[in-house]
């Protein structure tokens, strides 16, 4: 476990350097959500029966869900790399933890989401988005989130190791963009046909969206038939295990074995 410690905080401090090292690329994934936001509240909210305040308040903890999410294709990408232009190989060579570097990439992204949430946050107040429940109820929520995008990213990691090329991970990463369409994020579930509805229901985001609505006080909506979005919390915490207890192990598998 201690040596498990040290060289996955090595691995860490590899992965901030790329991150230092590549600014361009971190401007864009931290500016990204701030434009969905800006798009999505003045332009969808006023196209939608909710009202621009309301639905805005609705459609925060949405979009901070889906942007976690993203951390499949972030996760995906960086590992293709790695594997592409034989960083990985060079690695493996190394004497340290075979879980090393899939932790250090996942901590990584975990320390640049919770930095990136912060102007997102600041952004959602200047357009009227509250937090109206108690302070230890927002610092769960985004605890919650957090833990749901270090979720995200070993599964991001595996499917990176299992394709091994960049340009496969780039296209299966754009598949991604359509989990956040089949849940709660954007829109209320209740009026969908009733095998979408159950779907949307199923999907993991939707469960930790509610589960933000609820924590941060925002916009109610009816909850689903759904036992995740029934109990959001709760569901989310399983959500969250199934997804570490499954991909972390098989990222760690698939780095030491290829």
């Amino acid at each position: 476990m201690s040596m498990l410690a040290y060289d996955g905080t090595a691995m860490l401090g590899r992965q901030l350097r790329r991150v230092r090292n590549n600014p361009g690329l971190l401007i864009l994934s931290q500016s990204m959500p701030i434009s969905m936001l800006l798009f999505f509240g003045y332009v969808f909210g006023s196209a939608l029966a909710m009202p621009g305040r309301e639905y805005r308040s609705f459609l925060v903890p949405g979009l901070l869900v889906a942007t976690a999410a993203g951390g499949i294709m972030t996760g995906m990408f960086q590992a293709a790399q790695d594997t592409h232009r034989g960083v990985r190989d060079r690695l493996r060579t190394l004497p340290m933890s075979r879980a090393a570097v899939p932790l250090g990439q996942a901590l990584a992204d975990l320390v640049t989401t919770a930095a990136g949430t912060v102007p997102f946050l600041l952004v959602g107040l200047a357009m009227g988005w509250r937090i109206e429940g108690s302070a230890l109820d927002a610092v769960e929520a985004v605890g919650l989130l957090l833990l749901f995008r270090f979720a995200c990213t070993w599964v991001g990691i595996f499917l990176g190791l299992l394709t091994g090329s960049e340009e496969a991970a780039g296209q299966l990463g754009g598949a991604t963009f359509m989990l956040p369409l089949l849940s709660n994020a954007y829109i209320p579930t209740g009026n969908l046909p009733g095998w979408l509805r159950a779907l949307a229901e199923w999907n993991p985001i939707s469960a930790v969206t509610t589960a933000l609505r609820d924590l941060f006080g925002n916009a109610p909506v009816p909850g689903g038939a759904a036992w995740p979005v029934a109990h959001p919390v709760a569901g989310s915490l399983a959500w969250c295990a199934v997804l570490l207890a499954l991909f972390a192990p098989l990222a760690v598998r698939r780095y030491a074995h290829g």
